[in-house]
């Protein structure tokens, strides 16, 4: 299985990975091709820096011929501009706040080096995770329409519209309305679009079977916006990370943006620490900021998982699953078959019970729950729930599957499903669906055993 692993020991955003995906091959013409699709008067600068002695590559996001500007540089230049413009009013409140609510910090003055990976993205509150109130924009349904109309693969504008979603959905929970009520700032829409559109089309120009993302050092210290200032993570950015490992270095900026977070929501499908794999390519994208003693960039290794190198030749699927086990002494039988149940309903890939001696000589069992990585918090929380156990163990180990198909039989009672298990094209087993055949034979009064031997019977017939 081809993979791609996302270190972010130096946190996320959008620039940060589109500089990654550079940097490891993806062409940039191709996303100047994806921004011309989009018709949005944007354009990409790409340039090498290096930060704290890593050469990596910088993505920088023109719209309306300004640069976009970090977080910090906006609310500096703003608050010297309200200073100017009100020499002797120190107040700034009323309509002229509103007038700079949600607005781009591209206020004519170039962009300097130096980043906090926070730049014009959306509105300020898409940035902050604060709304800025009397701002109107782009809402959900203009946004969704322009990546419909773009010339880009479908999976790239279902991925695009998800991110968006993602973000638009986290600003709408955390100020209690309607996602479609939330509206992106005309200019800080176009930046979001870069990043994301790009982002989504980058990532599927890697020609990987999944995204796998490091935990994510989310950065700390507080945060300036346009309602005062709030902790790092930003509440949109947090908001975003539910569920996903985060840490904080010590490092007191902001590291993960929402946009980044939003990226990391719908692209990753898991977290881990660096899996086993051969690394083929490395790519480094860089913020702006360059912070002393502290590498400030995003690095993206792509190649082949491990467990397809020992076994590619099989020609099989191998994945990553989490094992879930919890020893029970003291369960009732019928309680443990209503368990394997309900883990069976809420996604587990495979539930079963191993008889044990345990201390004191008591009779128990161990439960064994395979699932997939993203499900095994939920799993666990309901092994404990239903259970009288006191702690649940928890490792990832990889499985090997052979290639699955199914066919629909005939029998003279109704039409059985059989499943067909095949190594290098080879049929290795064969067996009809088991509920198939105890609906008929229920449904039917006959024996089991005769339905499935019929069901067999007709399958062989056929092949």
């Amino acid at each position: 299985m081809r993979i791609a692993y996302l270190d972010c020991f130096s946190g996320i955003s959008g620039d940060m990975f589109l500089g990654a995906l550079v940097d490891a091959g993806v062409p940039i013409e191709l996303l100047d091709k994806t921004i011309a699709a989009l018709d949005i008067g944007a354009r990409l600068e790409m340039s090498k820096v290096s930060r704290s002695g890593i050469t990596a590559t910088k993505v920088d996001v023109y719209a309306g011929g300004e640069k976009d500007l970090p977080r910090e540089v906006y609310w500096e230049r703003r608050d010297e501009a309200e200073k100017h413009s009100h020499p002797n009013d120190h107040s700034h409140g009323g309509e002229h706040e509103h007038d700079h609510e949600g607005h781009s910090s591209r206020a004519g003055a170039p962009a300097p080096h130096g980043h906090a990976h926070s730049h014009g993205q959306l509105s300020e509150s898409a940035r902050t995770g604060v709304s800025a109130p009397h701002v109107h924009g782009r809402g959900l349904k203009e946004i969704r329409e322009i990546i419909r109309k773009a010339a880009i693969s479908e999976g790239a504008k279902q991925a695009a519209t998800a991110i968006f979603e993602a973000l638009g959905t986290a600003e709408a929970k955390i100020h209690n309305t309607e996602i479609e009520e939330i509206h992106f700032h005309e200019v800080g829409a176009v930046d979001a679009m870069v990043d994301i559109v790009c982002a989504a089309v980058g990532a599927e120009a890697l020609g990987v079977d999944e995204i796998v993302c490091s935990p994510l050092n989310v950065g700390g210290g507080l945060v300036k916006c346009a309602h005062g200032e709030f902790p790092v993570p930003a509440p949109a950015t947090l908001e975003l990370l539910k569920g996903a490992p985060i840490y904080s270095s010590g490092v007191e900026k902001e590291l993960v943006t929402p946009t980044g977070a939003a990226i990391v929501k719908i692209l990753a499908k898991r977290f881990s620490p660096f899996p086993e794999m051969k690394v083929e390519k490395i790519g480094y994208g860089a913020g702006s900021r360059d912070i002393p003693g502290h590498a400030n960039v995003l690095r993206i290794s792509i190649g082949e998982a491990a467990s397809r190198i020992s076994i590619e030749h099989l020609n099989v699927s191998a994945e990553i699953i989490s094992v879930l086990e919890a020893n029970l002494d003291d369960l009732s039988p019928q309680v443990f078959g209503y368990v394997m149940d309900r883990l069976l309903d809420e996604g587990a890939l495979d539930v079963f019970g191993v008889p044990v001696q345990m201390k004191k000589n008591r009779p128990g069992a161990v439960l064994t729950v395979l699932c997939k990585p993203e499900d095994a918090a939920k799993l666990t929380k309901l092994i404990f729930a239903e259970t009288t156990t006191l702690g649940v163990r928890q490792r990832e180990e990889q499985r090997v599957a052979l290639a699955r198909r199914w066919v629909t039989v005939g029998t003279k009672w109704g039409d059985v499903r059989v499943k067909i298990a095949s190594l290098n094209g080879t049929v290795t087993n064969y067996a009809p669906e088991y509920e198939d055949c105890r609906r008929i034979a229920v449904e039917r009064h006959v024996p089991l055993k005769d339905v499935m031997q019929e069901a067999i019977s007709k399958y062989l017939g056929k092949s």
